[in-house]
């Protein structure tokens, strides 16, 4: 008895024909798998929260402009008035740099004045400034979803 005889005889064109079928199918498997996965998987960045709690007014000196590393920005004391403008640059978003004249963007070379306006660059707007108000335990309340002028400020 010939163990071989009830194997149906496959060319060769046919067995590489066959293989390539089956690698075809299994990649598109993966490939949905994978697909299948990412979609289940959230593809969330973490982003601070856009209003959030400064120092009390005391601890920011009269003349200080002091660098919020977290949230990016810059909170401006002039006498008993509160400011506070982005540090991100308009051009490519790089943090800015505060100079004795205003800010300076290191990525590319914007200048911005005092008041966040273009001095020269690639930068093409001002910065932004936002809103501060007082929060009822007497801290700084910067709300970066208001938008304000540069000349908008909070007085105490």
């Amino acid at each position: 008895m010939n163990p071989t005889a009830n194997i149906d005889a496959v060319s060769r064109r046919g067995f590489f024909q066959l293989t390539l079928g089956w690698i075809a199918a299994i990649f598109a498997a993966c490939a949905s798998a994978v697909g299948a996965v990412r979609f289940l998987v959230p593809n969330v960045l973490f982003e601070p929260s856009l209003v959030f709690k400064a120092s009390k007014p005391e601890d920011y000196p009269d003349g200080s402009v002091t660098f919020l590393e977290e949230e990016r920005v810059f909170l401006v004391r002039k006498g008993n008035t509160f400011r506070c403008v982005s540090a991100i640059c308009t051009h490519l978003g790089c943090t800015i740099n505060r100079t004795s004249q205003g800010y300076h963007c290191p990525c590319h070379g914007s200048v911005f004045d005092d008041q966040g306006g273009v001095k020269s660059g690639p930068a093409p707007r001002p910065l932004e400034w936002f809103s501060v108000t007082l929060s009822k335990d007497n801290r700084l309340l910067v709300d970066k979803n208001q938008r304000v002028n540069p000349d908008k400020y909070l007085v105490l």
